[in-house]
């Protein structure tokens, strides 16, 4: 009988591996505490970029199969690249390892993660995340580390057509925060954000015209807001303090207008 494979896609399997990696942090073995690492989705090429407190960075690929394509997407496109950018560590993930995926991994410098399942409870990884328990980490020594975004990314690691949080996507977010706190935008609210204009006023029905000359109002294609909903909501909160901070300086400023005037 055929044996039926543990994960469908290679969207399933990054999703438990990133639940295990949250569940994991602070977890005591043999005396030592797991250290808590951020996962990124999504980021600087990589379908999880784990973040330690520390800075400390491991770039993971995810296959449903262990064969050449995840060990060319882990390793540099040549051999010069390791004094680059990229992480401190790097790894792939698969649903089952064996000496053979363990021996190669180990020869290039890559980790290997895979399931392990006990006899409850959901699924666990080996190796653990505490790199004192285990030998076969490989320090790349990347002269720069990977960019990271401004915000951890809410997006599913490992699907075949990717939503990525990009820097672009997060001005995307300002302009939706501006367009909720204000009503509307203008050409210069777009460029303040760092954003070109014409894209979004033209055919991709992002803004349109507003009652007021000058002015956009939002569109029916713009859902940058939908795609990152939990993102959407930290770059709100922080155009509203930006906002309100905009309003007490014009308030403080005008009051000491008055108050010179009376004077004289």
């Amino acid at each position: 009988m055929k044996k039926t494979p543990r994960y469908a896609t290679e969207a399933a399997l990054c999703a438990d591996f990133i639940t295990w990696v949250k569940a994991e942090a602070g977890k005591r073995w043999r005396g030592i505490e797991t250290p808590s690492w951020t996962p990124y989705a999504e980021t600087a090429d990589w379908d999880i970029l784990l973040v330690g407190a520390d800075g400390t960075q491991i770039g993971i690929q995810a296959k449903l199969r262990f064969n050449m394509k995840v060990l060319d997407q882990s390793i540099p496109d040549d051999f010069r690249a390791w004094s680059d950018t990229g992480p401190d560590y790097r790894a792939i993930l698969i649903p089952e390892c064996d000496a053979t995926a363990t021996k190669i991994c180990g020869a290039l410098g890559l980790m290997v993660f895979a399931p392990e399942r006990g006899g409850w409870g959901p699924v666990g990884f080996a190796p653990g995340l505490s790199m004192e328990h285990s030998t076969g980490w490989h320090y790349w020594s990347p002269k720069r580390r990977c960019e990271l975004p401004e915000f951890v990314p809410d997006v599913a690691a490992g699907c075949s057509a990717p939503l990525q949080l990009t820097k672009w996507k997060v001005k995307a977010l300002r302009v939706l925060a501006a367009l909720e706190i204000a009503g509307h935008v203008t050409r210069k609210d777009l460029k303040s954000i760092g954003i070109d204009p014409r894209p979004w006023t033209g055919s991709t029905g992002w803004l349109v015209p507003g009652e007021k000359p000058g002015e956009f109002v939002r569109g029916p294609g713009l859902d940058f807001d939908r795609q990152h909903p939990d993102v959407y909501a930290q770059v709100l909160v922080q155009e509203c303090a930006k906002h309100e901070e905009q309003l007490g300086l014009k308030c403080q400023a005008e009051l000491q207008q008055l108050s010179i005037g009376g004077a004289a």
